[in-house]
């Protein structure tokens, strides 16, 4: 377990930081404000360890139970009567309190992160560009069909100084320039918001020519739009479980659905594994296992994800599924765990063939 909570920990970190630098990237550009983005990460942790758990628990049996083995300690428990058998059993215990925690994750937690961060990032879109803009930094506004550049914002957003403005025409490629000592966004009593620009210069004229008009202004106003949001539509990966199972007809659904239920099912199957390949020779070395064993973790995990998608297109049979996965590798951990005892039997049948075939 503390081998699993140390490869978890760096496993979380290497993930999270890619995530945290797409989201502060985002963030940096204006697609959201810097305030919500601990709140995101915090929201998306439990994504991240229902995929990190279990591979953090299949490595901690390899390094442990390796070094057990490299340091003779195993040899030592087996000849005190503590069979493979009885740790076998032992390791699955701790494997079905993991699966609970990645079965609680995968099916209630992660899904209401997911809420929380589109109810976040839906708040976010809900606001206008005019609070969006970074100081310092020139920003397309959609609502406006411009760019805009604003020197220095204050803290509530309200009011801009030295703006400036650069918008397409629908005349002939016309370019309307505009820069303005300050601006500030008013609200009418209907609701609607404009950005009220006062002390300032008007250019409008096709660029690579000398011809421009120029208008000095003391205010100018320029309707801000308000930001169309589509709030019926949600993201299936922030469902409950219980609304995935409501839908049955919905393939899309029914593979999400059976991907969260596999991933508590992965952790008991992929311990089997685990004991089964954490035998070491000592002359090979503690960490000479761990290349084998990760190649088929990797082979389970992708024939899974291969298996939800094949679902959710309908090229496999739901009552197959992801369910057909789990048994084959059952099946393979369950062969490698009798590995000896087969090569004993049918070694000694070959022998015994030899002989007769000699004689």
């Amino acid at each position: 377990m503390v081998s699993m909570f140390a490869v978890t920990i760096v496993l979380l970190l290497v993930f999270m930081s890619g995530r945290f630098i797409r989201y502060l990237a985002k963030a940096a550009s204006g697609g959201i404000s810097p305030d919500i983005l601990l709140a995101i990460m915090a929201y998306r942790l439990p994504g991240f360890l229902e995929l990190i758990l279990p591979l953090g628990f299949f490595i901690g049996i390899l390094l442990a139970y390796g070094r057990m083995y490299l340091e003779s300690e195993m040899t030592v428990l087996h000849a005190c009567s503590y069979s493979r058998r009885r740790l076998l059993m032992t390791s699955l215990v701790f494997s079905f309190m993991v699966a609970l925690l990645v079965g609680a994750m995968s099916l209630f937690i992660t899904p209401w992160g997911m809420q929380n961060v589109d109810r976040l990032l839906l708040e976010q879109s809900k606001k206008t560009e005019f609070e969006m803009l970074l100081q310092g930094r020139f920003q397309p506004f959609d609502t406006l069909k411009s760019v805009v550049y604003a020197e220095s914002i204050s803290d509530d957003k309200k009011i801009m100084n030295n703006v400036f403005i650069a918008a397409r025409t629908g005349q002939e490629d016309l370019v309307n320039l505009i820069y303005a000592e300050s601006g500030i966004q008013l609200i009418d009593p209907d609701g609607e918001r404009y950005l009220i620009l006062k002390d300032g210069t008007r250019y409008l004229g096709k660029p690579g020519q000398l011809q421009y008009q120029r208008i000095a202004f003391d205010q100018y106003g320029m309707k801000i739009e308000e930001v169309d949001v589509d709030v019926s539509k949600i993201d299936r990966e922030a469902m409950s479980s219980a609304e995935l199972l409501s839908k049955e007809n919905d393939l899309k659904s029914m593979a999400l659905l059976q991907w969260r239920i596999s991933l508590p099912i992965l952790v008991p199957i992929m311990t089997l594994l685990a004991v089964s390949m954490s035998r070491v020779n000592p002359r090979q070395g503690r960490f000479a296992h761990l290349f084998p064993a990760m190649l088929i973790y990797v082979a389970y995990l992708g024939l899974l994800i291969v298996a939800r998608k094949n679902v959710a297109k309908g090229e496999l049979p739901e009552w197959l599924g992801l369910w057909s996965v789990h048994l084959f590798f059952l099946f393979i951990s369950l062969l490698l765990l009798e590995k000896d005892k087969l090569i004993q039997r049918y070694g000694r049948l070959f022998i015994r063939g030899r002989r007769h075939a000699k004689a």
